[in-house]
């Protein structure tokens, strides 16, 4: 039997996001390299690279907390992301439309009391690759608009999800905040400092 085939670099990114949309929580580096490999197949060494990737194009976010980086990434950001690129390929298939209509006119044009010369032969090339153009800027264009309402209202209940999970982990750092100035009569302030606490921390309304 031949040898099982790896997963390429995109189904890693796409697994990978998989996980954050899955569980809805935050990562540190080592969690991801347990978790990955166990759950969605890709190799432990190959997670931090995967990650960093999705970092690098906007759809994981990462912060640096004391020492430890955390990473996460919920569906809004999906959405937001999806919405930017929708608009892009609308400007690009609106900027082709353009250049298809004028270089449509140029042809008509050089046919009026002419025989086949070398510029309408350019002119029907570039017009064929435009028409080609086009036709993948639609079919890209449709793709992105398929968050229909349902899916706005799916991405709308996972953010209040992921709002409720961030509070949890606020109420966590508040509770350990609270241990360590009784237990060992810390300062607040100190506290915060050492452990990369911003002074605005609080609960998302």
């Amino acid at each position: 039997m031949s040898k099982k085939k790896g997963l390429s670099a995109e189904e890693k990114r796409t697994r990978m996001m998989e996980i954050f949309y899955e569980t809805k929580d935050v990562f540190q580096l080592k969690d991801m390299e347990k978790i990955a490999p166990k759950e969605k197949g890709i190799t432990a060494m190959s997670v931090k690279e995967v990650l960093q990737s999705l970092v690098d194009d906007g759809m994981v976010d990462c912060e640096r907390i004391g020492t430890s980086n955390y990473y996460w990434a919920f569906p809004s950001k999906a959405l937001h992301a999806r919405k930017r690129k929708l608009e892009v390929l609308d400007s690009q298939l609106s900027e082709g439309n353009q250049k298809y209509a004028n270089l449509q006119k140029s042809i008509e044009k050089a046919k009026v009391g002419r025989h086949e010369t070398e510029e309408r032969t350019m002119l029907a090339k570039e017009l064929s690759s435009l028409r080609d153009q086009r036709e993948q800027l639609k079919a890209e264009v449709e793709k992105y608009r398929e968050c229909d309402p349902q899916v706005v209202e799916e991405i709308r209940q996972a953010n209040q999800v992921a709002k409720e999970a961030a509070n949890r982990w606020t109420d966590n750092i508040f509770a350990i905040k609270s241990w360590a100035k009784r237990k060992f009569g810390f300062e607040e302030n100190k506290i915060d400092k050492n452990f990369g606490i911003p002074e605005d921390f609080d609960y998302i309304d």
